[in-house]
């Protein structure tokens, strides 16, 4: 069998013909929300550059923030990049104004619908709240502009008052429908649900925005695309308000592999991404990060060890080639004969069962945990195999 998934993919239970999930990244809106962080206009630009060579669809940039943020919006929108830019600002007509200033063409405008956030933040009634985001959409279709409206903290709103909502946006023209999951509080078979309710009531392309508060992120994006959402908002790394959104690298990987979405995402640039933005946030991403973290593709424990020198795929689903890791190996206490024996041609040693027991042994024995790692490069590759 060629593909060792294979068994696995059955139960992921794959359409014939995938539909094609798209990404907003919000690096520059929601990740400057961050606490700590703030890019540069020259660090803006390049972002959007690699995440336009990247491949994701659309790009989302505040112009409302500060006038830095104005013209940096307007230089973006300037290159003719292939993603679409995404001019973000509230549901008022002042920030409409600042978006066509910007000469965008597609804007983004919120407006939180749950009743804490129209009593305590907003202070103004369903009524009102009604009325300015049909006027919003009104207002900037009326000026040429594509817009995507976010009912903030939908997933805390009325049911019945979600949908009034949706149903008045929809039929004043809006091109997209964001539907959020403001403080992360829903499990994943409630996002289904939100999701659900509103996809039954309009036809509009749907967007996923949800945040990390209880660790569900990424699961509650993709049980929303099993409800009906085409678009997933994230950031690089994930960075964001409080605890952040999902973060590109596993939205992109599992939107390959796991839903076979025809995207032409540059995968192999995942590392590079996440090394930029470490750079310029000082925001390292934690050693076990899926996909992007410096152990996502190392290997310690001695059958596990003895399994990659023999076929990486036992403990790799997917190459580290594939997103611009590498392998290493780890060679310490837990390391068992065939991990020995292997660190033993690498120091020109003869090998033989015994000797690498011995080693093994002695590994243990120093009691010192990790002593070693080294990454499994191609040439050790085929050193492994010439060796067998």
């Amino acid at each position: 069998m060629k593909d060792p998934n294979h068994y696995a993919n059955i139960y992921n239970s794959y359409d014939k013909n995938p539909k094609k999930i798209r990404v907003l990244d919000s690096t520059l809106r929601e990740g400057e929300q961050h606490p700590g962080v703030s890019f540069t206009n020259k660090q803006r630009i390049q972002i959007a550059w690699m995440l336009d060579y990247f491949g994701v669809d659309q790009i989302e940039i505040s112009p409302v923030v500060s006038n830095d943020h104005k013209e940096a919006t307007k230089t973006i929108i300037k290159q003719g990049l292939k993603a679409d830019i995404v001019s973000h600002g509230r549901a008022l007509k002042e920030d409409i104004d600042i978006s066509l200033d910007c000469d965008a063409k597609w804007c983004a405008a919120y407006l939180g619908i749950s009743d804490i956030h129209l009593k305590d933040k907003l202070r103004i009634s369903r009524e009102e709240a009604l009325r300015r985001s049909v006027e919003t959409v009104e207002y900037a279709k009326s000026h040429g502009l594509k817009i995507r409206f976010t009912v903030e903290d939908g997933s805390r709103a009325e049911p019945e008052f979600l949908i009034k909502v949706c149903k008045a946006i929809e039929e004043a023209g809006v091109d997209r429908i964001s539907l959020p999951d403001t403080v992360g509080i829903l499990r994943p078979i409630g996002m289904y649900n939100f999701v659900k309710k509103v996809r039954d009531a309009v036809d509009v392309p749907l967007d996923a925005h949800v945040h990390n508060d209880i660790g569900f992120a990424v699961a509650n994006a993709f049980s929303a695309c099993d409800a009906g959402v085409d678009q997933i908002h994230t950031t690089i790394d994930g960075i964001g308000e409080r605890t952040g959104i999902p973060p590109l690298a596993e939205v992109a990987v599992a939107l390959t592999y796991l839903y076979k979405s025809p995207n032409d995402f540059r995968l192999d640039m995942l590392l590079d991404l996440s090394r930029l933005i470490e750079e310029y946030t000082s925001i390292k991403p934690y050693d076990s990060k899926p996909i992007v973290g410096s152990s996502a593709y190392k290997h310690k424990a001695g059958t596990h060890l003895a399994a990659i020198l023999r076929n990486p795929a036992a403990y790799e689903p997917i190459p580290p080639r594939a997103v611009g890791n590498r392998r290493r190996i780890v060679f310490g206490e837990l390391a068992g004969k065939t991990g020995a024996a292997y660190l033993m041609s690498l120091l020109g040693l003869e090998k033989d069962d015994e000797s690498a027991k011995a080693v093994a042994a002695g590994l243990k024995g120093l009691r010192m945990g990790d002593l070693i790692e080294i990454p499994l490069e191609d040439r050790l590759e085929k050193k492994i195999i010439n060796d067998k």
